[in-house]
């Protein structure tokens, strides 16, 4: 998937307004799933991605120490996206269902089965739930 497409669709399915709303909503995401999961699987992600989507993950991983991702629960990642994009924290949520989707359309090999196992119940949810689905709690 190119660039473009990726952002195109987190804008449609995401319902924001403009390309940079979409652009922040990936970055913030992306930043913040950098902090959450193992190193090695941050950068195995970001290099199936377009190097514009996949360079927060890289980023983060290069300012994080080197290891298995800081622990936290859903909460506190749609609260760290809210500030990262300054949406309020339910657009950030539904915003980060998305990208998640999206990145599970443009990544291939397995490589989202195995974020999804390295996330605790709630981030999981979060990832299968996509732009289209209900959230479970």
């Amino acid at each position: 998937m190119q660039y473009d497409d990726f952002v195109g669709q987190v804008q449609a399915r995401a319902r924001l307004a403009n390309s940079g709303q979409s652009a922040a909503a990936i970055r913030g995401t992306l930043e913040t799933l950098g902090e959450r999961i193992p190193d090695g699987l941050a950068e195995n992600i970001a290099a199936q991605l377009p190097r514009e989507i996949g360079e927060p993950l890289r980023r983060t991983v290069s300012m994080v120490d080197v290891g298995t991702g800081e622990r936290f629960d859903m909460a506190e990642f749609v609260s760290r996206v809210s500030a990262r994009t300054g949406m309020d924290q339910p657009q950030a949520l539904y915003a980060a269902r998305a990208v998640l989707e999206v990145t599970d359309e443009a990544t291939q090999g397995g490589i989202m089965d195995r974020l999804r196992e390295s996330l605790p119940d709630d981030l999981t949810v979060l990832s299968e739930s996509g732009s289209r689905g209900r959230l479970r709690e």
